[in-house]
């Protein structure tokens, strides 16, 4: 058993089920044993009511058929119900699912035809339980190939971007989902200006029938977005902060929020407080920031940051737990939000973790811990990028997750870790 490092986190207790894990040199090579009796899952539970005092999507991914040809380059063959189970999940624990966004692998594997029945699947299960549902909208049904031929500034490649955006927004819309407008590589491309970007964005959202989510995605989710949204100097991340304010002030009305994907806490603090000082209608941050999130759901002061986290698909019974904290906090229980803090920082390591340069393959590390917890049949993910983290960081992403208490079944998740190191040659 692990005890709880985080001052007032859970507290774990052991569940009887050992298991023996390797230990690593830094050239991957193992050089020991540790034999470990893993925690029973922490004391999570499930809210009776909604969630309020904060907004919380978690990011799901998508499970393939185990035996399908899910290998790189062929078009995705989803498990649905599988995924959509991982999905209802979610829902009982009284978070939104973000659904079709970079956790599905949109444009690491799960292709145009598969995410359109993945949007119009989920969101019709949302429904059928009254639970909430935003997917992505961006650009990716485009062909690479010509979009790589493509000259910055043509007219009419903007103009092909702008189509691609109002098919998929149309698709999600029509599916009954709120739009996440999602960042595009191949606006990235094309996109000379920032004056691009804004007539764009402009076609975009007058087609929107309720306030969407900007998505501002990284360059450590995806190095294709470089220079996003257009400022002089590609590197300026407060021009181009700038820039987007600019863009949410034009379109106020039609933003319900913005998520951020920098992975920087103080960049996000600084752009919550200029959307909190906007008049007019609220603006919400959803932060992006798988590192610092229990920092920034938690807030200051001045205020806090709602959620939209690829980590809360790993750790919604946690999640969920600590915003049941918050809401005890805001309706007067003195511990509450501290509880809720201390409950999200205890799973930080862990999201440093799965989310480690390169950031783009956290996917793998969403999967496995899902598969550890008997979510799904088999450690694998469309388009074969369950190969995107060693053995090393597996084992060790497994000794974390049972250090917070996020192995939900001490016994499955032993007998599959036993499986994993006997088929990757390593007997510890």
């Amino acid at each position: 058993m692990t005890a709880p490092t985080t001052a007032g986190a859970p507290v774990l207790a052991g569940s009887g089920v050992t298991v023996r894990l390797p230990r690593f040199d830094d050239a991957g090579r193992p050089v020991g044993t540790e034999v470990r009796e893993l925690n029973a899952p922490g004391p999570w539970t499930t809210p009776h009511g909604p969630i309020t005092s904060r907004v919380a999507f978690a990011a799901a991914h998508v499970v393939p058929h185990v035996g399908a040809e899910n290998v790189p380059g062929a078009p995705a063959a989803v498990d649905w119900d599988a995924t959509l189970a991982y999905r209802h999940r979610i829902w009982e624990h009284g978070l939104g699912v973000a659904d079709a966004m970079d956790t599905a692998q949109r444009g690491m594997g799960l292709d145009w035809a598969a995410t359109q029945e993945l949007v119009r699947r989920s969101a019709a299960e949302a429904a059928s339980v009254g639970a909430r549902i935003a997917c992505g909208a961006g650009t990716d049904q485009l062909d690479p190939a010509a979009v790589a031929a493509w000259e910055p500034g043509d007219p009419a490649a903007l103009a092909a971007v702008t189509d691609a955006y109002r098919e998929q927004v149309r698709v999600v819309q029509e599916a009954g989902a709120q739009v996440i407008v999602m960042a595009s590589r191949a606006l990235a491309k094309v996109a000379r200006s920032a004056d691009d970007y804004a007539r764009v964005y402009d076609a975009v959202l007058a087609e929107a029938d309720q306030p969407v989510v900007l998505h501002w995605l990284g360059t450590m989710f995806d190095p294709a977005l470089a220079g996003y949204w257009g400022a002089e100097d590609p590197a300026d991340v407060d021009a181009a902060t700038a820039i987007f304010l600019d863009l949410v002030k034009a379109h106020q009305d039609k933003v319900d929020g913005v998520k951020v994907s920098l992975l920087d806490a103080g960049h996000e603090v600084a752009l919550r407080r200029s959307l909190a000082g906007l008049e007019g209608s609220q603006v919400r941050l959803y932060t992006g920031d798988d590192f610092n999130y229990p920092e920034l759901i938690a807030g200051d002061e001045q205020g806090y940051s709602d959620a939209l986290l690829g980590i809360f698909a790993a750790i919604y019974p946690a999640a969920s737990t600590a915003l049941q904290a918050f809401d005890a906090g805001a309706a007067g229980d003195p511990e509450g939000h501290a509880r809720g803090h201390a409950i999200l920082a205890s799973t930080e390591r862990l999201g440093r973790h799965i989310f480690r340069a390169p950031t783009y393959y956290y996917k793998t590390g969403v999967a496995f811990l899902s598969w550890l917890n008997g979510f799904q049949p088999g450690f694998q993910l469309v388009g074969g990028l369950h190969s995107g983290r060693s053995l090393a960081h597996l084992v060790e992403l497994a000794r974390l997750a049972d250090g917070c208490g996020m192995l939900l079944d001490p016994e499955v998740a032993a007998r599959r870790l036993d499986a994993l190191l006997v088929t990757n040659g390593v007997t510890a």
